[in-house]
């Protein structure tokens, strides 16, 4: 360096400040990732990718024409905060089928379910709230959380989701505000919330007096094994809010999710989503629901559910083929994600360099831990990839494993 550059005074620090909550606020590493894998060389079972070649391209297109025809002045002008009317009402009678009564004034229609998991923090949770959470849990969904400026607590977790008897103990000596859950085929695990521990939750729900968010995103790709109801169906207290989304089943581009909860709380969330981006974009809303009026999305699901179910099954055939001894991972019953568990002393953060150079990536499983990460795991998803992509990605990332041991 030159003596000239040495004695340039240095630049003056900005003018801005950040406030102290950013400190809490963590890249995420799932979108970090995906700047690399994707890479068209690289193999890349990280993100949280349903697969492009199923969306219903032509009939939302179509949509899409149809309402800039026939409404189009309408359809790209402002709207309403609550959403397109008749979008929420078909949604509550999708809903109703499913076991979850609801009318059109308890649901909101927002810009995605992390929209409606921003919403929720942001109109029920002040500084040093606790907030209760599965360890592991949703990453975006802690990162929501922290900027907030809660406090987390976390309970176990297994092959069938929360540990409601975890959780009871730890309902002894805190008093959360809110109980996050994903209990349909869990995001990073797969796994799903057995049906007692759905009663037993709302349960204590009710007798402790804290909210349940139920964030189901995943909960229409059920490939084997039966249906099991919202946690609302057993909620006479008004102590779950739900969320759902079309990304997993029309396309995450649209955009287009809902949260459903007691009127009244709805309401405050609709107050705070006029602050934040006034209303969900209505041409995409109005083409929404001009599509499911001509088009059978039932239908649509029964053709996504079995390519994911073989998708995941040639991922835990590849798993068993080209692992090495002391791997573990879940078994799913549908959605898009396993979690594996690596031999023991090995790294997902580790292995993540080593397994971009042998052209496969993944998710490290440390930054789902809200407290005390574990690095010992790694999440996939298979929904993105074929199975003969899926089976080749196994072997390179069972090598890099092997090689590591």
């Amino acid at each position: 360096m030159s003596a000239d550059a040495m004695s340039a005074p240095l630049p003056p620090p900005p003018v801005w400040r950040l406030a102290q909550r950013m400190s809490r606020i963590k890249t995420s590493a799932v979108r970090e990732i995906l700047k690399v894998a994707e890479r068209p060389d690289i193999l890349s079972f990280a993100g949280g990718l349903p697969a492009p070649e199923l969306f219903p391209l032509e009939a939302i297109a179509e949509a899409h024409a149809e309402v800039l025809a026939t409404e189009g002045r309408a359809a790209l002008q402002y709207s309403t905060t609550e959403g397109y009317g008749p979008l929420r009402e078909w949604i509550c009678g999708h809903l109703q089928k499913r076991g979850r009564v609801a009318n059109p004034n308890e649901v909101l229609i927002t810009s995605g379910s992390q929209q409606g998991i921003d919403l929720v923090a942001k109109v029920l949770l002040d500084p040093g709230d606790l907030v209760v959470v599965e360890s592991p849990s949703y990453l975006a969904a802690l990162q929501t959380f922290g900027a907030y400026e809660a406090q987390f607590a976390t309970v176990g977790s297994d092959d069938h989701g929360m540990r409601t008897d975890d959780l009871e103990r730890l309902l002894a000596t805190h008093k959360p505000k809110l109980v996050y859950v994903v209990a349909n085929f869990q995001n990073p695990k797969g796994t799903t919330l057995a049906l007692e521990r759905r009663r037993e939750l709302v349960r204590l729900a009710q007798k402790h007096r804290f909210l349940i968010l139920e964030d189901d995103p995943y909960g229409e790709l059920r490939f084997t094994g039966n249906h099991l109801p919202s946690m609302a169906a057993f909620d006479d207290e008004g102590v779950v809010v739900s969320l759902g989304t079309f990304s997993k089943t029309l396309a995450p581009g649209l955009r287009i999710a809902w949260v459903v909860g007691p009127r009244d709380f709805v309401r405050s969330l609709t107050i705070a989503k006029q602050s934040t981006d006034l209303h969900t974009a209505t041409l995409a809303q109005r083409a929404v629901a001009k599509l499911l009026t001509r088009f059978d999305y039932n239908a649509h699901l029964e053709t996504l559910k079995p390519v994911y179910g073989e998708r995941a099954n040639a991922m835990m055939d590849a798993l068993k083929l080209h692992m090495p001894a002391g791997t573990k991972w879940t078994t799913p019953e549908g959605g898009m994600f396993l979690w594996v568990e690596l031999p023991a002393g090995l790294s997902g953060d580790a292995l993540l360099p080593k397994a971009v150079e042998q052209k496969v990536a993944f998710v490290p499983g440390s930054p789902f831990f809200a407290n005390n990460p574990r690095a010992e795991f790694l999440r996939l998803n298979y929904s993105n990839r074929p199975p003969e992509l899926i089976t080749e990605g196994m072997r390179r990332l069972g090598a890099v494993i092997a090689a590591s041991m």
